[in-house]
């Protein structure tokens, strides 16, 4: 047996071994870019959440403390009435006292 028995082979093999290596490069990349993306947006995320709560701020801006107080006592209002909607049929006083407590101004 000669050397060139071994070596026709291994030459054959060549061509297939280096689109297997091609083959896992082009899926390889694709993932380190990516890799490297998450990275940057990691390292970075402080920053960027400085920035989209800045844009924020910018576009939807805070509401005064009467518009806050007025909006938590209407909240607090349709939830008493949403009560008394429910004890309507069961409980008619219990209602009617909801409904009183939803209506009173303070």
């Amino acid at each position: 047996m000669s050397i060139l028995a071994i070596a026709f082979p291994v030459e054959a093999a060549v061509p297939v071994a280096q689109s297997l290596i091609g083959a896992s490069l082009a899926l390889t990349r694709p993932l380190l870019g990516l890799g490297a993306l998450v990275t940057l947006l990691m390292v970075f995320k402080p920053l960027l959440a400085g920035i989209m709560r800045a844009v924020v701020a910018f576009f939807v801006p805070r509401k005064s403390f009467e518009q806050r107080v007025a909006a938590h006592r209407f909240s607090g209002v349709r939830m008493l009435n949403r009560m008394a909607n429910d004890y309507s049929g069961s409980q008619p006083n219990f209602a009617a006292e909801l409904r009183n407590l939803a209506a009173r101004d303070n």
